[in-house]
């Protein structure tokens, strides 16, 4: 790390990425400090730096070899699996410090000797929830949340409609051949991750449940056209919640959004229709983005506000993995959720090709985008 580098982010205080110590502390405690970092998204541990003021004090030399032996001890000893730490020793107006950088951990989740969780909350950590831990162990392992049990559902609980409609878009061979009998039913529905064993998996739910929200109560939209500019306002135009299968939840969402925004004839003749004040394809691409891509670990509706100004579609998640708002710009996209992925291109006006971003800034470059790290959302802003 740079000089400059580091005296910047001495100043601007102690955040998520940014940790400060004024001297050496216990092995076990820097082993919490390590393990949250690695479990979240990495940072830096700056010893010689008063945290309340971000003060540079300095270190003596006893505490830097101090501090050198402790860096080792809590990596080696104290954290499973082990942490790599590097350390580096930085003059500023000859005070010296010491600058550990964690990376963001590959083999997650980690824990300390004593086998607690920990993760980054703001400038502070936390032990890791239940919730939390579960969607770490699924990264680590490389297991996807639609391809989960939903656990009581069975056979009953599929729509048949709905999935010979699907199949028959997908593979007309196919279609036949169970509609001949030459094919087992629930053999195919295994084969396409639909169902396991005698349950439905989350993807056969949410795409062909007959009443998806029974078991899975909170993947629903929320829909509501505020009164004013923000959420705190008293009065609302419009509000509903969006229940159903992924089909039914991209129409009637559409139908809601389309139904509060407001039409503009465009066209000199009268009798011309009005133009969306926001593009259809815009709202249609980002909709089906949430549904898709959103994570199935945090139990929360998507979220679809209407205010005065603007147009906030949030999903519940932040980016998958490696994935930051510059790289899905440029079209790239790493797929948290495998079978729908694979599924909905047949279901939805979905490509699967990583094209949906880039093709909404094509027809609007102002469209913000938010990856909210602490709060784990995505939110897509759109100006009216």
């Amino acid at each position: 790390m740079e000089t400059l580098e580091l005296l910047e982010r001495i100043s601007n205080g102690e955040d998520s990425y940014t940790q400060f110590k004024v001297q050496a502390v216990s092995s076990k405690d820097l082993a919490k400090e390590f393990v949250a970092f690695a479990n979240a998204e990495g940072g830096i541990i700056v010893f010689g730096v008063l945290d309340k003021t971000n003060e540079i004090l300095g270190l003596s030399e006893i505490e830097i070899e101090k501090i050198g032996q402790l860096i080792g001890n809590a990596a080696n000893e104290n954290t499973k699996p082990p942490i790599h730490p590097l350390m580096q020793n930085i003059s500023i107006d000859d005070k010296r410090l010491i600058v550990v950088s964690i990376k963001n951990g590959t083999s997650k989740p980690y824990a300390t000797s004593s086998g607690d969780y920990y993760i980054k909350s703001g400038a502070d950590k936390k032990k890791i929830s239940q919730e939390e831990l579960k969607r770490l162990f699924a990264e680590s392992k490389k297991l996807f949340p639609d391809e989960e049990k939903v656990y009581n559902s069975d056979f009953n609980d599929l729509s048949m409609q709905l999935f010979t409609k699907f199949l028959e878009k997908f593979d007309k061979d196919l279609y036949e051949e169970l509609k001949s009998e030459k094919l087992n039913l629930k053999t195919l529905l295994q084969n396409f991750d639909i169902m396991k064993d005698e349950n439905l998996t989350l993807a056969g739910n949410l795409i062909f449940g007959i009443n998806p929200q029974k078991y899975n109560k909170s993947f629903y939209i929320d829909c509501c056209h505020f009164v004013g500019n923000n959420i705190s306002v008293t009065q609302y135009i419009s509000e509903k919640r969006i229940y159903g299968d992924f089909e039914t939840l991209y129409n009637a969402s559409m139908s809601f959004m389309k139904s509060n925004l407001l039409s503009r004839q465009e066209e000199e003749n009268f009798n011309s229709n009005g133009v969306l004040e926001i593009n259809e394809i815009i709202l249609g691409e980002l909709i089906v983005n949430a549904l898709i891509h959103r994570d199935y670990q945090i139990y929360k509706p998507i979220q679809v506000f209407i205010f005065n100004t603007r147009v906030e579609i949030t999903s519940p998640g932040k980016l998958f993995n490696s994935l930051t708002v510059e790289k899905i710009k440029l079209g790239n996209t790493i797929r948290r959720n495998q079978t729908l992925d694979r599924m909905c291109n047949n279901v939805l006006p979905y490509t699967g090709r990583g094209s949906g971003i880039k093709r909404v800034l094509s027809i609007n470059t102002d469209i913000e985008f938010i990856n909210d790290i602490e709060k784990e959302e995505f939110k897509c802003i759109i100006l009216r």
